[in-house]
């Protein structure tokens, strides 16, 4: 496929303004994680798309938001599929429903996607059941046909989920990974990638195979990583403690980057712990900026409908003003007039 725009050019610094990132494509507007979702996103303006992968019983990598797909599906539709409803521990909540390596890659392509949470995206919902999942090498070829389409090279921003917990049954997520990359022509640099995890250790095995791209370390609000839960059990560090200046400094060693939580932006000392990150060298990302009353903090909230958009450029802008290097928006459309006015 002829290439447009030279591979050394990353998307993040051809444009002013923080890196514009789909998240799980323009579920704004389109039920997430399927090709509709994400050519919107490339069409509004994306520098890069953000799926998830999940692994199925065969070892497929699909792009689904979660292994659990109760809420993202019409699985319970599917009498067939009745008996696989189940309860399951996924680092340490429980959950009810049906999951990802429970099925093959042929049960799972007779699905449909819908939308996650239809009550505040009724439009989106209007979309349900026109589209199948996404396979990882089926998104990678959406994003390499509209970088032609579009002109300009698109990012993929690709979040590994849940690496511990499939580790335990059997499946090395970093091995998929490697293999479906590869695969593609999406592993040696040929394109701009970046790969990011809530669990550290899959990011450092994936890097340990050779894979050429920018490495993101998740940050919550609150809590302790899974793969560290794991192995220290009570005693596992918290998200927090990456954000001290000593966690920076490990972090910078390892990790190219932080994404975090953007309640942590919106504290008073946002800009500090973006400052400190970047004289570390370590780029800053935030999740997940949306308009709605529902997810906004009360402070930019408006009224009491939580569907309806609130302040959402007031939020935006105080989480611009920390000199942050990239967002994941629902509306790559609504940030791109934000974060680029």
């Amino acid at each position: 496929m002829t290439r447009r725009i030279p591979p050394d050019v990353p998307p993040i610094h051809r444009a002013a303004g923080p890196l514009l990132i789909g998240h799980r494509g323009a579920p704004g507007y389109r039920p997430e994680h399927t090709a509709s979702s994400y050519r919107l996103a490339f069409a509004m303006g994306a520098d890069a798309v953000e799926p998830d992968v999940v692994a199925t019983a065969d070892g497929v990598l699909v792009i689904r938001h979660e292994n659990e797909i109760s809420g993202t599906t019409d699985v319970a539709e599917h009498p067939e599929f009745a008996e696989r409803r189940t309860i399951k521990r996924i680092d340490g909540e429980s959950l009810t429903g049906w999951f990802t390596e429970d099925f093959t890659w042929a049960e799972l392509a007779t699905l449909r996607c819908r939308e996650r949470i239809p009550a505040l995206r009724p439009g989106s919902a209007e979309y349900d059941g026109n589209e199948p999942i996404l396979r990882l090498g089926d998104l990678l070829r959406l994003v390499e046909e509209a970088s032609v389409e579009h002109g300009r090279d698109i990012g993929v921003v690709l979040e590994i989920k849940h690496a511990t917990y499939f580790a335990g049954i059997g499946h090395d997520l970093a091995a998929l990974v490697e293999r479906d990359l590869r695969a593609a022509g999406w592993a040696s640099g040929e394109h701009p990638l970046w790969v990011e995890s809530f669990e550290q250790t899959v990011l450092a095995e994936l890097r340990a195979r050779g894979v050429a791209g920018t490495f993101i370390y998740l940050l919550e609000a609150s809590g302790s990583p899974a793969d560290l839960v794991a192995r220290d059990g009570g005693a596992a560090p918290a998200y927090a403690d990456a954000l001290t200046p000593a966690g920076l400094d490990a972090l910078a060693r390892d990790v190219d980057g932080i994404s975090v939580d953007k309640e942590i932006l919106l504290r008073a000392d946002g800009p500090e712990l973006v400052a400190a990150a970047h004289r570390r060298g370590l780029r800053v990302l935030t999740w997940t900026c949306r308009p709605e009353n529902a997810f906004l903090d009360p402070r930019f909230r408006i009224g009491d409908d939580a569907a309806a958009y609130g302040d959402y450029r007031a939020e935006w802008e105080r989480i611009a003003q920390t000199g942050l290097d990239g967002v994941f928006l629902d509306h790559p459309d609504l940030g791109a007039d934000a974060f680029r006015a």
